[in-house]
């Protein structure tokens, strides 16, 4: 697949210490990223190697391309907007992608005349466009004449080259959505299915580097996904820190990847924040847990950027529900339940 996108194999060195920057995608080491600023960046290269990560630098300020079919980013389907991993210009929009045959993510239509600009790339004896970032002007991939209408062009874009943020609010009246892995997700569904304001509790999978696993592929431990569900949830009736006290109080954020007897990465604490705000309410009720000691042990909850979200089968589906005189349902998710009502017992659902 190299005739794709390949030119060279150089690696960069590791990066410098962190410089703090705010953005809205949060990358502290990198203070010339930005998803609202469209002023064209002149910087070194130096600079860029201290500020990239060295497979980020490769391929961004070195042409160098990641291997074809590499993560979740070729062939999904989520919603939302992908920008320039470099510098944060925002380039696509999802509903401008489409699943290629070449192993790479594939695009018919670039944002606006500016966000890409090409030059001539005659690199290993071949005629190619190279598609280059409008504001910091670093590697993208390349574009063809081989894509879908109404343009009939591919750009064909390396993965690590973009970043990409979900559409993360429901589009209908006043529904948000939040992802939330607190241990096994029979669990955490059943709890919340009970909280007023919350409209659809769905189990499913998210994180790690396999697309819609299965759910025999995650117990493994080896996608790095986590068991999660996607809390929809209205706003009128509940809020993110509501969301955020029930998490807290129905699983124990002091056990690293592990929850009982449910042990291994997929197991593990996490709140997976689509936007500032989920990250910033996240970030705060840990702090203030952690500063009244509540849990005797520092919090292991890990914050992850969104990035897709796999509904599992439908047998996991509503499990508790539908499977209450399990013994698992009795021994485990029934505690959790009787334990929720108790703390909110102001703020069941009325039956």
């Amino acid at each position: 697949m190299l005739n794709a996108c390949g030119q060279t194999n150089n690696k960069a060195n590791k990066t410098s210490k962190p410089i703090a920057m705010e953005n809205v995608i949060s990358k502290p080491e990198n203070p010339y990223y930005s998803n609202t600023d469209t002023a064209k960046l002149n910087v070194s290269e130096a600079e860029w190697k201290k500020v990239l990560s060295p497979d980020l630098y490769a391929v961004a300020r070195q042409a160098d391309t990641e291997r074809a079919f590499t993560g979740t980013m070729w062939n999904s389907e989520a919603k939302g907007t992908y920008y320039c991993a470099a510098c944060g210009l925002k380039l696509f929009r999802s509903d401008q992608k489409f699943t290629s045959s070449c192993g790479w993510p594939s695009f018919f239509e670039q944002e606006n005349k500016n966000s890409i600009t090409f030059k001539d790339d005659n690199s290993y004896g071949m005629q190619r466009i190279e598609a280059l970032c409008g504001r910091c002007n670093s590697h993208l991939g390349h574009l063809f004449d081989d894509g879908p209408e109404p343009t009939g062009k591919r750009y064909c874009m390396n993965a690590i080259s973009l970043d990409f943020v979900p559409d993360a609010t429901v589009a209908k009246g006043n529904l948000e959505s939040i992802v939330l892995g607190g241990g096994c997700y029979w669990c955490v569904e059943a709890v919340y299915e009970k909280l007023e304001g919350v409209d659809k509790v769905v189990s499913g999978f998210a994180g790690g580097t396999v697309a819609n696993p299965s759910y025999e592929e995650v117990c493994t431990g080896r996608t790095g996904a986590a068991e999660v569900v996607q809390i929809t949830y209205d706003k009128t009736k509940t809020n993110l820190d509501e969301i955020f006290q029930v998490f807290f109080t129905v699983h124990d954020p002091t056990t690293l990847n592990r929850q009982g007897a449910d042990v291994g990465t997929q197991y593990r604490s996490v709140i997976f924040y689509a936007n500032e705000e989920q990250k910033k309410a996240a970030e705060s009720i840990i702090a203030e847990l952690n500063n009244a000691n509540v849990y005797g042990s520092k919090i292991v909850t890990t914050l992850e950027p969104f990035k897709a979200f796999y509904k599992a089968k439908d047998y996991h589906q509503n499990y508790y529900e539908n499977n209450k005189d399990q013994p698992y349902c009795q021994m485990v998710i029934q505690p959790k339940i009787e334990k929720f009502e108790k703390v909110f017992k102001d703020r069941l659902k009325k039956k």
